[in-house]
């Protein structure tokens, strides 16, 4: 069994996971409950992964997919942490 050469580029970094969390900020605005968020992350990812950057690979698309999602994931929720957290702190600074 023969591995994939996957090549790593602009487009895995720069556009592909902003473009998920997008997208997925742009499903909150249909009635869907908040649990299915990141499964729709993750369907997002593979698609976007199976279907545009690693066409002729399916192997290589569902690895960058599975890396894709949980970029996008993890920087929504790294986000939004940091959002609160900040929000916090004007909070106590308007409070003292």
């Amino acid at each position: 069994m023969e591995f994939p050469v996957i090549h790593t580029n602009f487009w895995d970094g720069i556009i592909a996971v902003p473009l998920i969390v997008i997208i997925t900020q742009i499903f909150k605005l249909f009635p869907i409950p908040r649990q299915y968020f990141p499964s729709i992350a993750s369907t997002i990812g593979f698609m976007m992964s199976i279907f545009i950057s690693h066409r002729g690979d399916l192997w290589a698309g569902i690895f960058m997919g599975g890396f894709y999602s949980a970029a996008a994931v993890g920087t929504y929720a790294s986000l939004k942490t940091s959002w609160i957290a900040f929000k916090e702190r004007q909070k106590k600074k308007a409070a003292e």
